[in-house]
């Protein structure tokens, strides 16, 4: 019995020891448990400037990321593409826009394209001209052809209406059209807006604009280009021939803030491709 004893009581002094050495153990790991770090939310300010062209994209871009960081400003100043390409260079804004390629002598900078947009050919609502040909195009603009009547229209003198130098709808235009510096204009205006007003106002007139500004308004209409209408499928599969990109332009060697940079990853992300899609311009990320 005695025997029987001593072993209970064995078996009850190792028990205990294990329940000791389990609590132990345990208490180091309970008290050595790491908290997530807070990350802190974005605040401060980005500065774009630039392509009149890119006021519904940078827009909606800008609005949705505001929404989503509520510490952050974003401003747009449109002054143009060639301006804000300018802009960013000398450091006045943070990203400059342009609606395209940068030239050769723009250098110390790098362009980021975030969509492509067509640059419908526009014409009165009246008109009874509807598809034009690229080469058609040109000789109205160049003066090479005076009268509408010599393309299907009604008799009536040509006013072919363009943007100012250093736009890059125009720049775009020309590019492709191969009119640069030969474009004979009635109107040279600063904004996308003010040509679809002059167009709109005047039965002979012939202009260019942005796809996504032309989209729903009323006594105006684009023409088919070759045959192709100016749509966002046909941009993107460039069966329309008169395109172009829209880009983001930032300094080499420059840091962003925290906040321009959340705003850059933001818009050339595929985060962005609806808002992008419903601005009427083509979102390129994949």
């Amino acid at each position: 019995m005695k025997k029987a004893m001593s072993v209970f009581l064995a078996l009850g002094m190792t028990a205990a020891l294990l329940a000791g050495c389990g609590s132990s153990n345990s208490a180091p790991a309970a008290s050595g448990a790491q908290t997530p770090p807070t990350v802190p939310a974005l605040s401060g300010t980005v500065s774009t400037n630039g392509s009149t062209s890119m006021e519904k994209v940078i827009g909606a871009l800008s609005e949705q990321f505001m929404a989503d960081n509520s510490g952050v400003t974003v401003s747009y100043d449109p002054t143009g593409s060639g301006a804000g390409i300018e802009a960013v260079s000398n450091g006045t804004c943070d990203i400059g826009l342009a609606s395209r390629a940068l030239k050769a002598e723009e250098t110390g900078l790098t362009a980021t394209t975030v969509a492509l947009d067509g640059i419908a050919v526009i014409v009165n609502a009246k008109s009874k001209v509807a598809d034009l040909s690229v080469d058609q195009i040109a000789k109205l603009f160049t003066g090479a052809v005076t009268d509408w009547s010599a393309v299907g229209g009604d008799a009536g003198a040509v006013a072919a209406i363009g943007r100012e130098s250093g736009s890059g709808t125009r720049d775009g235009f020309e590019s492709i059209t191969k009119t640069a510096d030969a474009c004979v204009l009635s109107q040279e205006l600063t904004s996308t807006g003010a040509v679809i007003e002059a167009v709109k106002g005047n039965p002979n007139a012939i202009g260019y604009a942005s796809l996504s500004a032309v989209e729903g308004q009323d006594g105006i209409k684009a023409v088919t280009v070759g045959g192709v209408a100016c749509t966002e499928a046909t941009v993107l599969d460039s069966t329309y021939a008169i395109q172009r990109p829209f880009v983001l332009v930032t300094k080499d060697g420059a840091t962003l803030s925290a906040a321009a940079q959340a705003f850059f990853d933001f818009a050339t992300s595929t985060a962005a491709n609806d808002l992008i899609k419903a601005a009427g311009a083509v979102p390129v990320a994949k």
